[in-house]
Formats: C-alpha cells, structure tokens, sequence
C-alpha cells in the first residue's frame, strides 16, 4: 500500500505583527473610551495623541479600533489630530441619545419635544448653510441664542407664506408631526419671557434654544464664546462631522431651501426680512452675523 503523503504547501505562520494580543484589545477599548468624552482634545492628553497616532500608523490597530466601536454600536466619522476619535451612536446602540431622553436631561416638556428638535436643527442650518462650509475642515461657524430664534422666527415666517399661497389650512393641530407644525407653535410662543429673578423662561423659545446650544456644549459639538445676544458660540471639527452625518435629513434641507439664510464670503448671514415690523423679534437678537 502506497502511504498518502500530503504535498501541499502547509499554511504560511501570521507574522508575529497581526497577532492581536489582549494588550492591543485594551489599547484599542482605551482609544474608544477617549472618543467618547467628546470635550478631552488630544492635544491635551498625552496618551490620547500616541493612540491617535498608532491607529493612523498601524492598519492592524486601526481595524481593531473599528471592530471595538462597531460592536459598541458606534459609528467612526473621523479619526485625526482636530477631531480626535470622533463618533456617533447608531440608533441602536446604548450610548445613543433619543430625544425622550434629552427631554428628561433638559427637563422640557415632553410635549415641546418637535420644538427642541427644530432648535437643534436651525443652530445647524446656521453654523453650517452651505455644503463647502461642511467641506470645508477649516471652516468655523458661529451662533448665539437670539440669533438662531430669530433665524427660526423669519422661517417661520417664510413658512406661514408658502402655506398661504399653496391655500393651506393656516392652523393645523399643534401636535402634529413635521417642520410645517413645529413653525406655527413656535411663532405663537413668547421668544423669552421672564422668571421673577430675570431668568429666561424654559418654555420660552430662547429657553428652548439655550438649552440646545447648552447640551451641544457639554456634548462637545459647541464652544461657548461670549454672552451676547443671551451667548454666543463657535463649533468645533466634531459638531461639523455630526452635520456632516446627518445632512441628509429632509427638515434641515427644507430649512435651508427657505432662503432666510444668506451668505456672501463664507460668514453665515441673516437676510433681513421684509416688512420687519410685524415679525416680533426678539430684543437685541441683533442678527450676530448681518453686516
């Protein structure tokens, strides 16, 4: 009997380098965890800046990186020195934030939810109104409170006169969802109103954008500046790449479609709106970005 000798070429040994090992594991779990303090700049954390400098030079480690955010439900939109390990959550993963959940952190009224959506949308629409602003990696764009309740107040406006002319019902039920409801309930209530102590009432419409611009903060997507026209504030390279996600999205395109925008050099511009004199604006909006 012949014995059977195997002549294939036996399987070529990994090279030691692509051998992960759980060090590598913990090494890329770490660069994650630093991701997800959207407010650590790598230029001021040491350990950080080597991580980002591993995943950009090491293919292997960068894959593992990947893996550890793709199971944690994340999504990497930019690994870099300006952004650092910058992420967001898919919808279903833990560490995503619905807006049930902003509500209960900001404490709003549940049933002003569409009203804190629309806030969120306008200091996008604002901050970002063309798409080479969010080509742009240089780009730096600027908002404050007032200004963006008076970007969404000309909206408004701009909005009621489109329903006008198509013949639509003028007053639909306030609890209806959508752009074209949100601008109706946000025309009739107060833009600040006043506690007893001459704080902003949190139902007002500067409240609701306040607390917009303030989580944005605390999320890592705002830099506070200032505190004229009730504050100002700059983005930063994470909040240009979360617009950059979620650009797409029908409400901030119908936004930026209704022209109240205008801009000349690349500065974000509030066009001044015609026949002003009925819009009711907000003291001292100012309009931060008109020359």
């Amino acid at each position: 009997m012949t014995e059977y000798v195997d002549r294939s070429e036996p399987e070529a040994a990994a090279p030691a380098s692509a051998v992960v090992t759980p060090a590598d594991a913990a090494d890329a779990a770490r660069l994650v965890a630093f991701g997800l303090q959207p407010r650590l700049q790598p230029s001021r954390d040491q350990e950080y800046a080597d991580l980002l400098r591993r995943y950009r030079e090491d293919p292997p480690f960068a894959r593992l990186a990947d893996a550890v955010a793709t199971g944690l439900g994340l999504i990497v939109l930019e690994v870099s020195p300006r952004a650092g390990m910058a992420v967001t959550a898919a919808e279903d993963s833990v560490f995503a934030v619905r807006m049930g959940d902003y509500a209960r952190r900001t404490s709003a009224d549940s049933g002003d939810r569409f009203l804190h959506g629309l806030a969120h949308l306008a200091v996008a629409a604002m901050a970002f109104p063309r798409p080479e602003d969010l080509a742009d990696d240089g780009y730096i764009g600027r908002v404050s409170v007032n200004g963006v309740d008076a970007f969404v107040r000309q909206a408004c406006r701009r909005l009621e006169e489109r329903a006008e002319q198509q013949g639509e019902n003028t007053d639909p039920a306030t609890d209806a969802p959508g752009l074209e409801a949100a601008w109706r309930v946000w025309a009739r209530r107060s833009a600040a109103g006043a506690t007893k102590d001459a704080r902003r009432l949190a139902g007002s419409t500067t409240g609701i954008v306040g607390k917009a611009v303030a989580f944005l903060t605390e999320s890592g997507f705002l830099q506070r500046t200032g505190d004229d026209n009730g504050g100002t504030y700059r983005t930063t390279a994470r909040y240009q790449l979360q617009v950059r996600d979620m650009a797409g999205s029908a409400a901030l395109a119908e936004l930026l479609e209704l022209g109240v925008v205008l801009v000349t050099d690349g500065t974000p511009t509030l066009l001044p709106p015609e026949e002003s004199d009925d819009l009711d604006l907000v003291a001292d909006a100012g309009l931060p970005f008109h020359s």
